[in-house]
């Protein structure tokens, strides 16, 4: 599978094709580095997440051949052949499943160091994709729909790097359903563009145990395309900055996949103004591109008037702390010319999105000031910067 900033965009192919280039469009390129891709840019990057899964599992049929394994491995695969001719939604819906890539990781890299590895959770997968013992939760505001899983079991989850909750009570999904849809509505009213994006892309939340001392924690993991996790904060606007800035996390790993924007990683370390250790170029672009979400989205709090001094302040800190950022990565050495080209319309995001003088006077206003603009944030308290 391949990749360019050139015109057209890839279709998954079905198994049995020869598997097609996916390119990036100079257009989308340039609106994902400003965190404006929407539904078109996610459309785009889940047709090469497709691709990617399509090709990993063929790589553990392969990896299988000759192990204990091997049966387990070729009736995944022929159930996964028999389904996608039987059922193209059903089929979309497996290969999507935010845990399928870590699953094939984690199995490929047994196989290849010769260690046995257990294909259960894939057969199970390849007959349901699990998401039936889910909670289901669906927001609705102002026409626009958010559905969503509360994935509280299942394997594979701990690649987030956080405690995980015990599965939900009715009580506590119910709670999780209030609070997410009224982030929704936050969302949809006053952060259109991340909220279309997130509606395209976000398809399950995992929940986890807040820090001992009562300290809210996200996570985006790099191979689980469409889900996000975290803990449950009181405020549902810490709830929808947290759904921004992790989403753009998982945007900017699924474009990764396609084309790379830096090199392979080396011993050289920078700063990063949120965090106190320096960080590898590949984690400080992270941090950086989520981080003008924060930006985004505490400069549309302030806009829309209902923010406070807080998001002033909020706004402030983190615009500061992301052209600083931009700077040091274009600086640094390491990204391709693609990834300066990514960095440098992050930057111009960034700058081009001055803080607003006053409230504006309605959703239209608010939709015109942010044509142009930039993503949305993480305050220490409400997220674990990467």
């Amino acid at each position: 599978m391949t990749a360019a900033t050139g015109q057209g965009a890839g279709v998954a192919p079905r198994p049995g094709q020869d598997l097609v280039p996916h390119t990036v469009p100079a257009p989308v390129f340039r609106a994902l580095a400003r965190a404006r891709g929407g539904a078109t840019a996610v459309d785009l990057l889940r047709s090469g997440q497709l691709s990617k899964r399509m090709l990993m599992m063929r790589a553990l049929r392969q990896a299988a051949h000759g192990h204990p394994e091997e049966s387990a491995a070729q009736a995944a695969y022929r159930r996964l052949v028999e389904l996608n001719r039987r059922d193209r939604v059903a089929w979309r819906e497996v290969m999507l499943h935010p845990y399928l890539d870590e699953g094939l990781t984690r199995s490929l890299t047994s196989l290849e160091r010769g260690l046995p590895t257990d294909l259960r959770w894939l057969e199970q997968l390849a007959a349901d994709p699990g998401r039936r013992a889910w909670h289901r939760v669906d927001a609705v505001s102002d026409g626009m729909t958010l559905e969503l899983r509360l994935a509280d079991r299942g394997p594979f989850r701990e690649a987030h790097g956080h405690e995980l909750t015990e599965p939900l009570t009715a009580g506590q999904a119910q709670e999780w359903t209030r609070t997410l849809r009224a982030a929704w509505a936050v969302l949809v009213r006053r952060h259109p563009w991340h909220a279309q994006t997130i509606a395209a892309g976000l398809t399950t939340v995992v929940p986890l145990r807040p820090e001992p001392d009562g300290t809210e924690v996200s996570s985006a993991a790099r191979r689980a395309f469409g889900a996000v996790a975290a803990s449950l904060p009181e405020d549902p606007v810490l709830l929808a900055l947290t759904l921004v800035h992790e989403f753009l996390h998982v945007q900017l790993g699924a474009l990764l996949d396609l084309l790379p924007l830096h090199g392979p990683p080396t011993e050289a370390r920078y700063h990063a103004p949120w965090r106190p250790d320096p960080r590898p170029a590949g984690a400080l672009l992270q941090g950086t591109y989520a981080h003008l979400g924060v930006t985004d989205f505490w400069r549309a709090e302030l806009a829309s008037g209902t923010g406070g001094e807080r998001a002033r302040r909020e706004y402030d800190t983190w615009r500061e702390h992301t052209d600083a950022a931009a700077g040091t990565l274009l600086d640094c050495g390491e990204l391709l010319p693609a990834g300066e080209r990514f960095v440098t319309e992050l930057r111009e995001a960034v700058r081009r999105r001055p803080g607003p003088a006053g409230a504006l006077r309605g959703r239209a206003d608010l939709v015109d000031g942010l044509r142009d603009g930039g993503s949305g944030p993480e305050t220490p308290s409400s997220c674990t910067p990467p």
